[in-house]
């Protein structure tokens, strides 16, 4: 990749049987609890749902009225206690945690959630939860730094019943150091590949979405009950909030809707300034990627666009906009050269 070599600061639980040693240590927290019989801090409540649509620009019927649910992304809302009150994990997850720090995996990164909706929750429904540790994963190298991966699962409930699970996944790592270099000797950036661009965040909701994109084919998300368009993917329809959906497969055809033009930051995969669109398709719907074909100060609101599918490595592969009239334009000379 490219990568200048990182310096270990961590003890001797790299390698060998002391590794394995230190992630049987670790393994044996699995299953153990996290947080036992946890209330929440107040009922499933109007003015919160309220707040959260608006928020959120949602204007779905089903969350508001006589007979109102609460939006199902809202299932962490209602186990938060806020910024006082905080409450202590059990001894074992303090353990589990201490027993990382002891052994230089002191910094934390919160990764990713997933959440799961069993049963809906209406305004007055009391909360309880818990929490078990549910998974460790092998010693893990990013480009934060080495460490481990750990997984929670809360269990929310109304009384008896189970009304949904959200796990939660943070990565306790050891920063990265770079080796040190003769005094002044500079870097110079062209010693080194290009890193590769980052990777787009795959989940059980949009993997349909990117195997689509792998077939270079741009799949929109459709609710088989009323019939409604939606991009980005989501487990439910904002319409009508049904759970039903299949595909249609888009023209290809869009405009720019908005952008901006990327100066700074700089990221070392990208090279500024470029333009990144919120594209118009055909179809109503609206998606971003990079609008390509004419320089970055040239973009405007309005431009017809359409898709291709690039490929910036042997596994990565995006949709991008070309301007239409650069495209016709390009296609036409890459004919002429074929024909000649």
């Amino acid at each position: 990749m490219g990568y200048e070599p990182v310096v270990s600061h961590r003890a001797d639980v790299e390698t060998g049987a002391a590794a394995e040693a230190f992630e049987a240590r670790l393994k044996h927290y699995e299953g153990q609890r996290a947080a036992v019989a946890r209330v929440g801090k107040d009922p499933v409540n109007a003015p919160m749902i309220r707040h959260w649509c608006e928020a959120m620009g949602d204007t779905n019927p089903a969350y508001s009225g006589p007979d109102a649910i609460a939006p199902p992304t809202m299932l962490q809302a209602w186990t938060m206690s806020g910024l006082s009150g905080q409450t202590r994990g059990t001894h074992a997850y303090d353990e589990l945690l201490g027993l990382l720090d002891e052994a230089g995996y002191t910094s934390v990164v919160a990764t990713d959630c997933e959440q799961e909706y069993l049963r809906p929750l209406r305004p007055g429904d009391e909360i309880t939860y818990d929490s078990v540790i549910e998974s460790v994963s092998e010693q893990k190298t990013t480009k934060l730094g080495t460490g481990y991966f750990v997984t929670t699962r809360m269990d929310i409930r109304v009384g008896p019943d189970l009304a949904g699970t959200h796990r939660f996944r943070i990565l306790k790592y050891a920063p990265s150091r770079r080796a040190d270099r003769p005094a002044g000797i500079p870097t110079r950036r062209d010693q080194s590949p290009k890193p590769s661009r980052p990777r787009p965040v795959v989940n059980r909701d949009n993997a349909a979405f990117w195997e689509g994109v792998q077939r270079r084919r741009l799949l929109i998300q459709r609710c088989t009950g009323c019939g409604t368009l939606r991009h980005p993917w989501l487990p439910g329809c904002n319409a009508c909030g049904g759970l039903d959906w299949d595909t249609v497969e888009a023209s290809g055809e869009g405009t720019v809707y908005s952008y901006v033009v990327m100066h700074h930051p700089p990221f070392p995969a990208f090279d500024p300034p470029y333009a990144v669109g919120l594209i118009e398709l055909a179809e109503g719907v609206r998606m971003i990627g990079n609008v390509l074909g004419v320089p970055y100060d040239k973009v405007r609101i309005g431009l017809p666009v359409r898709l291709e599918f690039q490929e910036y490595d042997e596994e990565l592969v995006l949709p991008v906009w070309w301007a239409q009239e650069a495209q016709e334009t390009r296609q036409m000379r890459e004919r002429w050269e074929v024909g000649t």
